[in-house]
């Protein structure tokens, strides 16, 4: 993590979709691990994501996957812009952490 990032930097904000709620609510009925889902830093590397869920939320990471996502091509009328490029991670917590709720750590 670099001197001027720190935990709160590397987290942007939770990623609620449709697939990121599946995966998270999945544990709760089996066995299955509890996924968490944030868009992040673009510069922020694996460790960096690991540390800071685990100093924010107080649960073990066991795995984390990241996606990088170009910005699509949008336009208003005859003007055109891009939206910016973002990068998504996949956090897989250790088998019997504690259920997550976003709202509740910060």
């Amino acid at each position: 993590m670099s001197e001027a990032m720190n935990i709160w930097d590397v987290l942007k904000a939770p990623v609620v979709t449709e697939k990121s709620v599946l995966l998270k609510e999945a544990f709760e009925g089996g066995d299955e691990a509890q996924v968490l889902t944030f868009k992040v830093d673009r510069q922020a590397t694996k460790e960096d994501i690991r540390r800071a869920v685990e100093e924010i939320f107080s649960v073990k990471v066991d795995k984390i996957r990241t996606t990088n996502y170009k910005g699509k091509m949008k336009r208003q009328g005859r003007y055109e812009g891009r939206r910016a490029d973002w990068k998504k991670a996949y956090v897989t917590l250790k088998a019997g952490e504690p259920h997550v709720d976003y709202a509740e750590a910060i």
